[in-house]
C-alpha cells in the first residue's frame, strides 16, 4: 500500500510544517485540496505552484493530486441543463488538470456533491448525460497532462447523484476516456447495499484511487468499520495505488488522527 493524507486536515498549519509532519508520521504522499491554495485555480501563480511542488519534494513526499475540486467555487455545475455553465465547468476541470500537473500530481478526485446534485425537473438519466458532456470536454487536457479524473460516488446523505460505485462506472463508460476512472471512499461505500469488500471486487477494473475513512467522519480504525476485509479485497484485486486518509471531523486533534490512522492501516496490512 502507498499511504497519503489529504492536506486540508492540517487546517492552518504552514505547508512546510504539515508536509514534514506527514512524512514523519509514515505517509509518503499528500493530496491537495485546491481551496487551500486559492479560491480559484487560476489564481495560483506559477511561482506558487513551483514553491508548493518543491515543499512536497523537500519533505520527501509525492503529490498524489487534487480533490474537493469544485468546493468553494462559484459558477460551476456538472449536471445542469445550462450549456454555458457546463462549458465553464469543463474548462475549469481542465485548468485544475494543469494545476495538478504542475504540482507533479496525477489524480483528480471529482466529488463535489453541491455542484452535481439533481436540479428541479432533471432526471438522473438526463443528469448523467449532462455530467458526461461537461467531463468529456475536459478530457483532452487531462490526457495531455497525464492526469486521471477519478469519479467519486457519494452516499445519499451527501447528495442524490452518483450514489453507487456502479453509477460511477456507468458515467466513466459514458465519458469513454482511459483517463476517466473510479474513486472509492469507505465512508461512501458504507451506504451501499453490498458489503464494502464486494463493492471493491465488483469495481476492480475501474478503481484509480481510494480514500480511507469512516462513516463517523474520522479516520480509518476510529469508528465501527473493520478494514481487514477492505484491505484484503484491495489486495485481491491487486490495487497498488494510493490509499489516502480523508477525514471531516478534526476534534480529536490533527496529530492523533494522522498517527492513529497510519498505525491502524499498517496493522491491518500486516494481518492481511
Amino acid at each position: 500500500m502507498k499511504y497519503a493524507i489529504c492536506n486540508e486536515i492540517f487546517q492552518d498549519w504552514p505547508f512546510e510544517k504539515a508536509f514534514h509532519y506527514a512524512k514523519e508520521a509514515g505517509y509518503t504522499g499528500v493530496e491537495i485540496a485546491p481551496f487551500t491554495l486559492a479560491s480559484d485555480a487560476r489564481e495560483v501563480s506559477q511561482s506558487q505552484r513551483e514553491t508548493v511542488k518543491q515543499q512536497i519534494t523537500d519533505a520527501g513526499l509525492e503529490c498524489v493530486g487534487l480533490h474537493w475540486l469544485l468546493a468553494k467555487t462559484e459558477g460551476y455545475y456538472l449536471t445542469t441543463p445550462d450549456e454555458t455553465v457546463r462549458k465553464a465547468t469543463g474548462e475549469y476541470l481542465a485548468e485544475l488538470a494543469r494545476l495538478c500537473r504542475d504540482l507533479d500530481g496525477s489524480i483528480m478526485v471529482l466529488g463535489s456533491p453541491q455542484q452535481r446534485n439533481l436540479l428541479p425537473g432533471i432526471s438522473h438519466e438526463e443528469a448523467m448525460g449532462h455530467a458526461a458532456e461537461a467531463i468529456r470536454s475536459a478530457m483532452p487536457v487531462l490526457e495531455d497532462c497525464g492526469v486521471t479524473l477519478a469519479l467519486e460516488p457519494l452516499g445519499p446523505g451527501e447528495g442524490d447523484f452518483l450514489n453507487t460505485a456502479a453509477s460511477g462506472i456507468e458515467l466513466a463508460q459514458m465519458v469513454d476516456s482511459p483517463n476517466c476512472r473510479l474513486h472509492l471512499d469507505v465512508k461512501a461505500m458504507s451506504s451501499e447495499e453490498d458489503p464494502i469488500d464486494q463493492v471493491i471486487r465488483d469495481s476492480k477494473d475501474w478503481v484509480a484511487h481510494f480514500h480511507a475513512n469512516d462513516p463517523n467522519l474520522l479516520g480509518p480504525g476510529m469508528g465501527e468499520v473493520e478494514f481487514d476485509p477492505i484491505f484484503a479485497a484491495l489486495k485481491e484485486i491487486n490495487y497498488q495505488d494510493w490509499v489516502s486518509v480523508e477525514v471531516f471531523d478534526y476534534k480529536p486533534g490533527i496529530e492523533h488522527i494522522c498517527e492513529s490512522s497510519m498505525r491502524y492501516m499498517q496493522e491491518v496490512e500486516a494481518r492481511v
